[in-house]
């Protein structure tokens, strides 16, 4: 069975403004500064820690984080030119990887051209229909004696209207600029539960015609994700559902929570069973996951978990590298600046946790039941967890054991499938050759076992 290029691949999140140590505020002034070499740098680390594709955050001419925009057609100053993007798709392909970027259509900076004309030629601009709600009786907080929608009360972020025409257009052009341009694979959709379902479906329609293999995900917090990911729209979305399921249920000392969202979401009844959710611990609007969990040796377990449950896995930067990150401080203090590539590899070496993240990505590229298998719950208490997942005669069990003390527990698995279980993980041959057994798991630690029959 072929499988698309999504569901094979390791993702790496990189939130370009942030990683490349960027200015944090561009008011069109700041000179052309070429900073996304800095990635380019370390590709070849990353194909060693097992990624294959990346997943740039915002990389568009915009005021501050990114989700500004004020050109969809040129990269934004702070990082570069549109060549040095094209030179970046290019070595990321010539490595076998692939690139996806940040789609933002639901709202636009206040510096965005079309908003400016607004602002400067009131009801006379040419652009009036391109607003939601646009009123010149009325003002807002910048004075400027009219009001419009804007995304989550943020009046810097005016809401593009998607009725339009001329909108969709736009922004259709320039996804088919990207394309031609810097030979993207996808796009990730912000706040894509915002937007008109019929623009989404015209763009897929569009990215479909232009290149068939496109990847299409939805940021999607709440709700049915299938009401977004389906034939007509994405190819899957944002998994917070279990992104939160999982370090509840460290922290909580609690299986039984995320054993329900797995089962829920991909067990025999599951209602997303054929549908490849991404996978995270944490990302550039979320606190680092090592700043999250009370105990610093369940680390490792989420990552167990993340690479292992159904979906698409994906690692935020730094966190590699057991980066910590709070809100308190703000988003940017999520978004820190990369070190240098040589401190780089040198805190990488160190970092147990980039150890552990290449060996599991290296156990799931070679292991097609932890890509592709279904899904099936084994054992749940408090605080052991075990699954299975199988992908046609290929058994994998995955094992959890979150208390600091080596447990046992017995495992019992359908009548035929006895062989010899071996733990990848560890490297370890158990010398089980029966389909009911004790298994022993070491205290904070995971096995995942492959049965050869």
């Amino acid at each position: 069975m072929n499988h698309h290029w999504s569901s094979e691949s390791v993702f790496y999140h990189i939130y370009p403004l942030g990683y490349c140590g960027a200015e944090h505020e561009n008011d069109g002034s700041l000179a052309v500064t070429n900073r996304l070499h800095a990635i380019i740098d370390v590709l070849d680390d990353l194909v060693e820690l097992g990624i294959t594709a990346i997943y740039l955050g915002p990389v568009f001419e915009s005021s501050s984080h990114g989700y500004d925009t004020t050109n969809y057609f040129q990269v934004d100053r702070r990082l570069g030119q549109n060549h040095d993007l094209k030179r970046l798709s290019e070595e990321i392909h010539l490595r076998g990887m692939r690139l996806v970027l940040d789609g933002v259509f639901n709202h636009v900076g206040r510096r965005f051209w079309a908003f400016e004309d607004v602002n400067q030629n009131r009801e006379l601009s040419a652009y009036t229909g391109w607003f939601v709600d646009l009123n010149f009786h009325a003002s807002n907080r910048y004075n400027d004696n009219f009001s419009y929608a804007c995304w989550e009360g943020h009046a810097s972020l005016p809401r593009l209207n998607l009725h339009n025409d001329s909108v969709t257009k736009h922004l259709l052009d320039a996804v088919g600029y990207w394309i031609d341009e810097f030979d993207i694979d996808g796009l990730r959709l912000d706040a894509a539960d915002c937007v008109l379902p019929s623009f989404w479906q015209q763009l897929r329609q569009f990215t479909r015609q232009r290149k068939p293999e496109f990847w299409l995900m939805g940021e999607i917090i709440h709700g049915d994700y299938r009401k977004w990911a389906n034939h007509e729209q994405f190819d899957s979305v944002t998994n917070y559902e279990a992104y939160k399921g999982i370090w509840s249920s460290l922290n909580d000392r609690n299986f039984w929570e995320i054993a329900y969202t797995f089962n829920r979401q991909s067990g025999p009844e599951g209602i997303y069973t054929d549908l490849p959710l991404y996978n995270f611990v944490d990302n550039h609007d979320v606190e680092r996951i090592a700043s999250i969990l009370i105990h610093p040796a369940h680390l490792s377990l989420a990552y167990v978990l993340m690479f292992t449950m159904p979906g698409i896995p994906s690692i935020y930067y730094g966190s590699e590298l057991g980066w910590a990150g709070k809100k308190a401080a703000g988003d940017w203090g999520l978004r820190l600046p990369m070190p240098a590539v040589a401190e780089y590899r040198h805190q990488r070496e160190q970092s147990s946790v980039s150890q552990l993240i290449r060996h599991l990505a290296l156990t799931c590229r070679n292991i097609p039941a932890l890509r592709h298998g279904t899904y099936h719950q084994v054992h749940v208490s408090s605080e052991q967890l075990a699954f299975a997942r199988m992908d046609g005669d290929q058994w994998v069990l995955v094992v959890l054991n979150m208390n600091s003390d080596p447990v046992e527990i017995n495992i019992q698995l359908p009548t035929g499938t006895n062989g010899t279980w071996f733990d990848q993980l560890n490297g370890e041959d158990l010398g089980i050759r029966s389909e009911n057994s004790v298994v022993q798991i070491p205290g904070n630690w995971a096995r995942i076992i492959t049965i050869k029959r």
